[in-house]
């Protein structure tokens, strides 16, 4: 039988750990805010205001028509040259978790206070010489999406609080695992933004409990950077 004490003590811890990381990050007010940046040629924007939400990407395709993907409260809606396009359900689905995605990420730690987010605090351990406190996510399955059983680590900084490292299991799109180490950390309007060097296993198969001591033994295999450029952020008092 699980410790109802004990579970509610690293419930407890972690939520310590993620609020002193909001804080280092300058992230308190993103639930009334609006950003923009640039990511893979493609442009991004999020506001929010007191839970009404808009996210949106905008590129030009293949044909040179401007294509514009909208993410809001009410759902999704892509734009092709100002026409609303017709999209299967399936697609729509996909559209949204990409547009999703780098906002998500982008927006990290503020999005681990979400309703849906289950915290657990795994304890101290040490990544390449620094002690981390290190946390665990997971996500209740109504309020967490169709992404509800992922799995996420994060490693955060003992002294500032700062997320340097973090780790995901995935299932969606044929699923996975990587690992992300922070790159290039910067302040803009006081918000701490960084970029990933973003990385996965050789055998996606592994617990990924174990995937921090692959890295830490360079056996993780570099994907791709993320970069994000041409950032502006507005804080709404």
């Amino acid at each position: 039988m699980v410790n109802s004490k004990q579970t509610k003590k690293t419930e407890n811890q972690a939520q310590k750990v993620v609020d002193e990381a909001i804080a280092f990050h300058g992230m308190q007010g993103l639930g009334n805010a609006e950003f923009s940046l640039n990511f893979r040629s493609r442009a991004y924007t999020y506001s929010n205001e007191k839970g009404r939400y808009e996210y949106t990407r905008t590129q030009t395709d293949s044909t040179g028509a401007l294509v514009r993907d909208v993410m809001n409260n009410a759902g999704f809606v892509r734009y092709i040259d100002d026409k609303e396009a017709e999209l299967t359900d399936e697609r729509s689905a996909a559209y949204t978790r990409s547009v999703n995605s780098v906002i998500y990420f982008f927006r990290l730690p503020y999005g681990l206070n979400d309703e849906a987010v289950q915290k657990e605090y795994l304890g101290e351990t040490d990544i390449k010489g620094k002690t981390y406190h290190e946390v665990k996510v997971t996500f209740e399955q109504e309020g967490g999406g169709e992404d509800f059983d992922d799995v996420f680590l994060y490693w955060f900084d003992k002294e500032d609080y700062s997320m340097d490292y973090m780790a995901y299991l995935y299932h969606t799109d044929g699923g996975g695992m990587r690992f992300r180490e922070a790159i290039n950390p910067r302040r803009v309007n006081n918000v701490l933004v960084q970029d990933y060097i973003n990385m996965r296993p050789e055998n996606e198969d592994i617990d990924i409990m174990t995937i921090d001591e692959l890295y830490e033994a360079g056996e993780l295999k570099v994907l791709s950077e993320i970069i994000n450029e041409d950032i502006s952020i507005k804080l709404n008092q």
